[in-house]
């Protein structure tokens, strides 16, 4: 193996967990390949062998290009959840995830958290995402983000206290998850009220990115929910079952085109939270029709 095919093997062991920090970092598939794509580029300009540490130095360098596409996106701080675009899902069959997604989905980074995060500011986003999610100590997180270690923290507890106000973890028994999405499923397609009224939490949120022009819709309550199911019904949508971000969800489709990917929070048997991506341009990415042959 020559010195260059060395090279090569070492970034690509590192690949899967840089694509986790750039996705967690950024909340978009693509962006996370651009990134890591730049980290090999600036990594073939510079000699590995001088690099002591190279999977610290890639996560580093994907830190940074991370935290400088986050500031190009916007120069506002945080942001409230009806302000910030839908992540990307990670949509797999009910049975079985693929590899790559299994890595770029540990630690269960839901859709619902991945919003929170959005609502960030990049430094406070960075420090959050290195620190809790990877372990990466403040000390190495501080020249990234250009503050002392102390202030560094700091950003992080932001971070964190967002998500703890939030609450976006939902139950961890997907076997209970499922048979409450499938509960509603069989309640919207049949019309029967009384059972969507028994999956759906009082204050059940519901919220809907449906493009770049109206942006993210957020209606809140049982009976905004059910108008919502019984529109899907009406137009004769068909819904799935899949697995959105390793928790369970809902796929629809209208005379056999995408028309949503809903990720479903269910805490204490209920339904708490629908988070629905219904922007045709970006379901067209996600090769959806593999998951109903």
């Amino acid at each position: 193996m020559g010195e260059r095919d060395g090279v090569v093997a070492r970034f690509e062991a590192e690949r899967p967990r840089l694509r986790a920090v750039a996705y967690r970092m950024l909340g978009s598939t693509g962006e996370a390949d651009d990134a890591v794509q730049e980290a090999w580029l600036r990594l073939s300009r510079n000699d590995p062998g001088e690099i002591e540490n190279l999977g610290g130095w890639l996560t580093t360098v994907v830190a940074r290009i991370c935290l400088n596409m986050l500031r190009a996106r916007s120069s506002r701080g945080e942001r409230s959840l009806d302000e910030v675009r839908m992540p990307d899902p990670i949509v797999d069959p009910l049975e079985g995830t693929d590899p790559e997604h299994e890595a770029l989905l540990a630690d269960s980074v839901g859709i619902a958290m991945l919003l929170v995060l959005e609502t960030l500011n990049p430094a406070e986003r960075l420090a959050f995402v290195l620190h809790d999610m990877f372990g990466m100590p403040f000390e190495e997180i501080a020249p990234i983000v250009d503050r002392s270690p102390d202030a560094t923290r700091q950003l992080a507890s932001r971070g964190r206290r967002r998500l703890h106000d939030a609450d976006p973890v939902p139950d961890a028994d997907l076997d209970g998850q499922r048979e409450v999405v499938e509960a509603f499923i069989a309640a919207a397609r049949e019309g029967d009220f009384e059972r969507l009224v028994a999956v759906l939490h009082p204050d059940v949120v519901l919220r809907a990115d449906y493009g770049p022009e109206r942006g993210i819709v957020e209606t809140r309550g049982a009976e905004a929910a059910i108008a919502q199911a019984r529109s899907f019904s009406s137009i004769g949508a068909e819904g799935h079952l899949v697995r959105v971000n390793g928790g369970i969800g809902t796929v629809a489709f209208l005379d056999g085109a995408p028309l949503s990917v809903g990720a479903v929070q269910v805490r204490g048997g209920r339904i708490v939270a629908i988070d629905f991506l219904a922007d045709p341009a970006r379901l067209a990415q996600l090769d959806l029709e593999r998951l109903t042959t």
